[in-house]
């Protein structure tokens, strides 16, 4: 069958203006095909449902095609002509039951050219018959492509019909998205005040936590008038924010007191995130006056202002862990429900809320625990000959060193140096031998943990 190339491209062409643009007469549109179905857009340019590989006509079994001897005597003349008029060339596919009559035929054309020519046709005859190759062989090959072709199909008629359940889903989407977006609008408006407060404090918190980071870095160099400055804009905003919202029952529980009333759902979770939030931007205030306390900490103090960093880090999980339990034991106890649905869900939260409170149990008396050890656990102080033989140089500062410390490794740093360290690596930081041991998280950075405890 031939094929006219200019039918060929066009034919193509046309096919790939369906397929990523819409076309409106000879011009083509292709964002409009991304504004009428942006999710089957994107997943079409992805290529996710292009086929794998077209196999059904790739792995189509090849036709070998012979060369069937003619009885006619081959004279070179014959042949320059007809290659030189017709310029074609004819080729014949041969299946079993032919091949075996041409065999038989061919045999007794060769025995009979050989008696007349004197065996020159018949070895030529002979060449032809090597060089055909039957097309299909009774073998067990045969039926092991067969199964492998069977297989192929089976696997291309699974993945159009996983490209067709994913169309399918993608047009859903798109059918639901639209009126899922106007829900989510409308939900905005209605608690617009609410969106705007959770942005602005989480904005603020977020902000706040950097500020307490780079003042803890700052050791020496911090500004006690910035750090009481800053301390007070923080319980300012706090004041302001409980101030603006003193009529919904935002103080009962910082007090551990459920709410008067049975707080709707939305309600319930404003009232958990803006206690979260605040209680935190208090603590960071905190944290600034122990930096005006430890503002000229070396040494032993450097190390105290870091232990008791971490000491009000965890005291503050255990109180954040705690801040919802009220809000959701007076919204699951709603006798709405039923006694005893409301009392059963309301023990289960119980319950589940134990089991976290535990840990942070655990964490908050390690904390006091690290606070009221005297000694260094990850080494002991050097003595004079030990940072004589060392160099009295600190491999950190590079300056002289000040209350040295001997690490198990036997390497000596500052303490306030190796204790910053520490902060971040459990190893020596020359021979990385691991020697602080895997205990509790310290925050002697200042850092506050900013994931939000809803429940």
């Amino acid at each position: 069958m031939e094929a006219s190339p200019g039918n060929g491209s066009a034919t193509s062409g046309g096919n790939t203006g369906d397929n990523h643009a819409t076309s409106f007469g000879s011009m083509q549109f292709p964002a409009l095909r991304f504004f009428q179905s942006p999710l089957s857009f994107l997943i079409d340019y992805s290529g996710i449902l292009s086929p794998t590989s077209s196999r059904h006509e790739t792995d189509a079994p090849v036709v070998n095609a012979g060369v069937v001897p003619d009885s006619r005597p081959h004279s070179p003349t014959a042949c320059t002509s007809g290659s030189s008029n017709t310029g074609e060339v004819s080729i014949r596919i041969i299946g079993e039951q032919e091949d075996r009559g041409n065999g038989t035929e061919t045999a007794a054309s060769q025995g009979h050219h050989g008696d007349e020519n004197g065996g020159v046709e018949g070895l030529d005859n002979q060449a032809g018959m090597d060089e055909r190759v039957p097309l299909v062989t009774p073998s067990s090959p045969e039926r092991e492509a067969g199964d492998t072709a069977n297989g192929v199909e089976d696997n291309s008629r699974d993945s159009a019909y996983q490209r067709y359940d994913i169309q399918q889903v993608a047009r859903w989407i798109e059918q639901v998205l639209p009126f899922s977006l106007l829900l989510l609008v409308v939900f905005i408006r209605q608690h617009l005040q609410g969106f705007f407060v959770t942005i602005w404090i989480s904005a603020v918190m977020y902000r706040s936590n950097d500020i307490v980071r780079k003042q803890t870095a700052l050791k020496g160099d911090r500004k006690i008038s910035f750090l009481v400055g800053i301390a007070v804009a923080f319980m300012l905003h706090v004041v302001g924010v409980y101030w603006w919202y003193r009529n919904d029952d935002l103080l009962y529980p910082l007090a551990m007191l459920p709410p008067k009333a049975i707080p709707p759902f939305w309600h319930a979770i404003f009232i958990i995130l803006v206690n979260d939030t605040l209680v935190r931007q208090a603590t960071m205030a905190f944290k600034c006056l122990l930096l005006v306390y430890y503002k000229n900490g070396r040494g032993h103090n450097y190390r105290r202002q870091g232990q008791m960093l971490t000491v009000v880090e965890y005291t503050l999980l255990l109180y954040r862990a705690l801040l919802p339990a009220p809000v959701w034991y007076r919204f699951f106890l709603n006798k709405e429900y039923g006694s005893l649905f409301s009392s059963l869900i309301t023990g289960l939260y119980l319950t589940f809320k134990l089991t976290s409170v535990v840990e942070k149990v655990q964490s908050f008396f390690a904390s006091i625990r690290a606070l009221s050890r005297k000694d260094i656990h990850y080494g002991s102080h050097a003595t004079l000959e030990q940072v004589n033989a060392a160099g009295d140089l600190c491999a950190i500062c590079q300056e002289k060193m000040h209350a040295p410390i001997l690490l198990r490794c036997k390497h000596i740093f500052c303490e306030d140096c190796v204790s910053e360290w520490f902060e971040r690596e459990r190893t020596c930081p020359l021979c990385r031998a691991v020697v602080k041991p895997a205990d509790l998280r310290t925050f002697g950075d200042g850092s506050t943990s900013l994931f939000f405890q809803f429940f």
